[in-house]
């Protein structure tokens, strides 16, 4: 029977272990694992990655290079279930870069996961990132 709060629960327990393995190369295999064997990746410059391994081997030159021992910074979390075995999940973070005391404003964005339960364990299936920037000069425009 579906728990709301014990899935909830178990979906953070996913995402934590996602933020936890960021940036250290060793623990790419934890990384990787959140991900489902088809899962698809959408970078913040709309670079799409598609399935687990190309996931990790992308992941993997960026965490020995530039990434290497940043930090995933989660400021804002919001998810709600589609279905008992698929959930949204809205985040807002930043990546601190290992130079970086704190994480700049402008360096923030949001991104999108869809999760879903197989065999009993949440995973993520798509994921899209983009880059936080609010509102530009035309729609401010056109609000008014």
């Amino acid at each position: 029977m579906f728990n709301e709060q014990n899935e909830s629960a178990a979906i953070k327990e996913l995402l934590n272990r996602l933020d936890t393995a960021w940036g250290k190369n060793a623990e790419l295999s934890i990384y990787s694992s959140c991900f489902t064997e088809d899962a698809d990746y959408v970078t913040f410059q709309g670079l799409r990655l598609k399935g687990r391994n190309e996931i990790t081997e992308v992941h993997e030159k960026l965490f020995k290079g530039i990434l290497r021992d940043s930090k995933m910074v989660v400021v804002e979390q919001e998810q709600k279930f589609l279905t008992p075995d698929v959930a949204i999940v809205h985040r807002i973070g930043a990546v601190l870069m290992r130079w970086q005391k704190k994480t700049p404003k402008s360096r923030l964005s949001i991104n999108t996961n869809v999760v879903v339960k197989q065999n009993g364990e949440w995973k993520v299936a798509a994921f899209q990132n983009g880059r936080v920037t609010g509102q530009s000069f035309m729609e401010k425009l056109l609000s008014k």
